[in-house]
């Protein structure tokens, strides 16, 4: 190989001195991990040293308080009247799943939610059973919700619900878990069903007042100031039921006035059924 072509690729030729490495790292690259792992750890020990004051502070946090949210028809200060004994104790040793069995013993919660505060406040959030109808047996009046739970009466619900329907009739009673007395699911079906239908009729809702269980599909309602039954069944179809009754009234109910019916039946579909209210003869009435 000629000399100049020698001497251009000696650069690349040449080994490197004893003692340099191309792979050797970075002076700072090592400070920089330990570094690192130093903050690490020191975060760790802030955190332990805050976890153990935060512990120790909870410990001598004491109840100073209960509040109530959701209520309306149950007094807050009888749910506080159970809870009284709680008052200045240990925040950290209360026991909600506790105070919610003190608490729902009352006949009007239907669940409760209770929450402890970091400033010693117990927060006790309630969802009050709803009442739907007054259920009438014998001489007393109870209240009536949606799942067929019978209710002592209570002069709030008079006040938040001063237009209840009425449901008379009822039987097959039984006493449910939570200690309380409960229509047959049957029956909780009828009165469902109705009062959803009725909610949503044009007329029928302001006329009808009451209405009576019985077996063997012969349940009936009555209207105000009139005292013919006027006979639903137990068998749903209750919107179309209510529609005929509108119509019956208004055009023989206005026409003849009240109490010339003993029953009217309703059931069945093309036409109603009468029965006066001096002979027990069945006559076809209005045809749909």
């Amino acid at each position: 190989m000629p000399d100049s072509e020698q001497r251009e690729y000696s650069d690349y030729l040449t080994e490197p001195e004893s003692g340099e490495s191309p792979t050797t790292p970075s002076p700072g690259f090592g400070g920089s991990r330990l570094l690192l792992l130093i903050i690490f750890f020191s975060v760790l020990a802030v955190l332990g040293v805050l976890a153990t004051s935060a512990s120790h502070w909870k410990k001598e946090v004491i109840v100073r308080g209960f509040v109530v949210d959701g209520e309306s028809i149950i007094p807050e200060l009888e749910l506080m009247s159970r809870l009284s004994d709680y008052k200045g104790a240990n925040l950290q040793d209360i026991d909600t799943d506790e105070l919610k069995r003190r608490v729902m013993v009352h006949p009007y919660l239907h669940d409760v939610v209770i929450n402890k505060e970091l400033n010693g406040i117990v927060r006790i959030v309630v969802q009050e059973r709803k009442p739907v109808a007054l259920a009438v047996l014998g001489h007393t009046t109870m209240v009536l919700d949606r799942e067929g739970f019978l209710l002592p009466w209570r002069q709030e619900v008079a006040e938040r619900f001063p237009n209840l329907f009425s449901i008379a009739g009822i039987g097959h009673l039984r006493v449910a878990k939570n200690g309380l007395q409960q229509l047959d699911g049957r029956d909780v079906s009828v009165i469902v069903q109705f009062l959803d239908a009725l909610s949503g009729a044009d007329y029928a809702r302001l006329l009808i007042r009451e209405l009576h269980l019985a077996g063997n599909n012969l349940s009936w309602c009555i209207a105000m100031t009139s005292p013919t039954r006027f006979i639903v069944g137990n068998d749903g179809n209750f919107k179309e039921k209510l529609k005929k009754f509108e119509i019956f009234w208004q055009k023989v109910v206005s026409k003849k006035g009240f109490g010339f019916y003993d029953t009217v039946d309703l059931r069945f579909r093309e036409r109603v059924f009468t029965t006066d209210s001096v002979s027990a003869e069945a006559k076809p009435g209005l045809s749909r």
